[in-house]
């Protein structure tokens, strides 16, 4: 879309405002709104300021003067604003003419711009299945003498003997007993269609939407894939939409990995695949999983790189909570066709050339896409280059149930990092793959570590209220 279809559009839908937006560091969405008085072609040449050292992670004080700049392919208008107002996706620069190394968006470009110059594809092609919780109530505090956490649900197993409802129906979702049941005891049919309705109109394709495993308003919408910055741009809209939907409907939505304890927690199962013009290159006919030599290249190449990989990719303490056996965790670092006990699963029902693919199952929501899919990306290729082989290492395929398997059987399966700091320390150890071409500089990598080891840091000091249980009498 050109800037003049980008005025035109305003002109068209009555637009008062235009929301300029843009990435930090954890993913978190960051925004300054213009009226469109002081919108113009030039607003889209020069870019709009904005405090850098305001955004953690960003920019030291002495240094924060940062631009804005708009990507008008981005934009579409925003269906939650009282005055109408339109949204769109910038990348950082700094007031020299630079790319920001720091900006989440404009490594995802150059994961993008790497691909085609390393002369194996034209495209990636990325699809998210992004799952989340909604909850009727959230509550929590952290201070010098308390803390707690607690959630609630209409439909949550723990409230079959509820009485504040004037007469309790019964219908509840039983523990691990969420997947896919119809209504009465799906209760949130509705609101995940009003969800569907607002992303197709602001151009999302959705395929499908259900309710997931957990009790308690587990659900799952499904939208169509694309390109990797694109598809990054599509999963912020949809996050922005469910949250803001929910809490339309008095709700609230919540995309970590873990809110519940003893139940299946939520995931982001990432496929991926690529093109060389129109032709996949991940394709081919009678070979395990119809899968090329090549997408078995650039699956060793996730596998080989996962435990530094998933510091990206399940960047977030609460992440390692999700990451455990039992739950339809992806803690085995093997692949397989249709097995999701595995890290990496190859889908094989009513695939065709083109839907030939590879499901990345252990990422989750709390990554920032961008970051998350250009590293995906790099691995893959890293694999591609080096012709990693996936059986040769010792990955697989596995093609049983690994939670079955005995404790011998499971010593020889590579195992996902068990905390943030351990995949931390595996992204230090292990970040070349990232920086070698430029797209990760070694700036954002330290910077990011040293970002997520306070996050780990400001946990781990913490008093958890279990140690209560534990310890208090001892």
């Amino acid at each position: 879309m050109s800037v003049q279809q980008i005025l035109k559009t305003i002109e068209e839908n009555s637009i008062m405002f235009v929301d300029f937006r843009f990435i930090g560091l954890n993913g978190g969405v960051h925004h300054i709104t213009l009226p469109v008085s002081e919108v113009n072609e030039e607003t889209f040449e020069n870019g709009v300021a904005f405090d850098g050292s305001s955004i953690p992670g960003f920019r030291g004080i002495e240094e924060s003067d940062m631009v804005m700049m708009p990507d008008t392919e981005s934009a579409f208008v925003d269906p939650f604003t009282l005055h109408p107002t339109l949204n769109i996706m910038c990348n950082i620069f700094t007031p020299a003419g630079e790319r920001y190394d720091r900006d989440p968006r404009s490594i995802a470009q150059k994961a993008e711009e790497y691909l085609q110059k390393s002369g194996v594809g034209t495209a990636a092609f990325f699809a998210p299945e992004s799952e989340f919780f909604i909850f009727d109530d959230v509550r929590f505090e952290n201070n010098m003498n308390s803390s707690f956490y607690s959630v609630d649900s209409e439909e949550a197993a723990w409230n079959t003997g509820r009485k504040e409802e004037g007469g309790n129906l019964g219908y509840k979702v039983a523990v691990k007993g969420g997947y896919v049941p119809v209504a009465p005891t799906d209760a949130q049919q509705d609101i995940r269609s009003e969800m569907v309705r607002i992303m197709e109109e602001t151009g999302l394709k959705v395929e499908r939407h259900h309710h997931e495993v957990a009790t308690a308003g587990q659900a799952e919408i499904n939208f169509r894939f694309s390109t990797l910055t694109t598809t990054a741009d599509n999963l912020i809209k949809y996050k922005y939409i469910v949250q803001n939907v929910a809490k339309q409907w008095g709700k609230v939505a919540t995309f970590m990995p873990k809110p519940l304890f003893g139940d299946n927690g939520s995931g982001m199962h990432v496929h991926s695949s690529i093109f060389d013009g129109d032709t996949p290159l991940f394709y081919e006919k009678g070979a395990y999983g119809n899968l090329s030599k090549l997408a078995m290249n650039y699956i060793g190449g996730i596998l080989y790189h996962a435990p530094a990989l998933i510091a990206l990719t399940n960047p977030s303490t609460n992440s390692f909570k999700r990451l455990v056996p039992g739950y339809e965790a992806p803690v085995n670092l093997v692949f397989s066709k249709g097995n999701r006990s595995a890290a990496v699963r190859i889908p094989i029902a009513a695939v065709s050339p083109k839907g030939c693919r590879i499901e990345f199952r252990t990422p989750d929501s709390t990554a920032n896409p961008y970051l998350a899919f250009a590293a995906m990306l790099l691995a893959g290729l890293d694999g591609i280059k080096k012709g990693l082989d996936p059986v040769a290492l010792g990955y697989g395929p596995f093609d049983k149930n690994i939670y079955e398997l005995s404790d011998d059987e499971k010593k020889e399966i590579r195992s996902v990092p068990g905390t943030l700091e351990e995949a931390l320390d595996a992204l230090e150890s292990d970040s070349a793959f990232l920086t070698e071409s430029g797209v990760f500089s070694e700036d954002f990598i330290a910077n990011y570590i040293a970002f997520k080891r306070n996050e780990a840091k400001q946990v781990a000091i913490r008093i958890h209220p279990h140690e209560f249980n534990l310890y208090f009498n001892v």
